[in-house]
């Protein structure tokens, strides 16, 4: 499970080096795709495996069943860490996010995300307060 909140740096090659408590579960290679909110998805290989599979049911009749296909996937990138944990963001990625060399890499349960920096704490800024305020049952099951 991605827990928690990093703040690495982009390098001059546009690679990043993955937070440590990450790299047990991404060391077989990941996978980096377009997320909601301009930032990266980071997914493992099995994770994404499972998550297309899920994509898949969706009726090839629904127009934004498809949009959401095409758009996911058509940005993914299979990504293998190096001898240094240091994985590569491809340009169209980092356009997206409008990543700068100030980085935030979240932990969001089943993956990871990368935000700029800026985009991350104007992101956190705006939600915090509704978050911590929050009254009614947002996601089934939870308190």
């Amino acid at each position: 499970m991605f827990l928690g909140t990093h703040t690495p740096k982009l390098d001059d090659k546009g690679r990043v080096i993955l937070p440590a408590r990450f790299r047990q579960e991404l060391e077989g290679g990941l996978v980096l795709t377009r997320g909601q909110e301009r930032c990266i998805y980071v997914f493992s290989i099995r994770e994404f495996e499972r998550v297309h599979e899920q994509i898949r049911q969706a009726p090839l009749t629904s127009a934004g069943a498809r949009d959401f296909l095409r758009l996911f996937l058509s940005g993914a990138s299979s990504e293998q860490p190096d001898s240094q944990h240091r994985v590569t963001i491809p340009a169209n990625l980092r356009d997206y996010a409008g990543l700068g060399r100030d980085l935030t890499v979240i932990g969001a349960g089943s993956r990871a995300e990368i935000w700029d920096t800026t985009a991350w704490n104007e992101y956190y800024a705006a939600k915090e307060a509704d978050f911590a305020s929050t009254t009614e049952e947002v996601i089934p099951g939870i308190f």
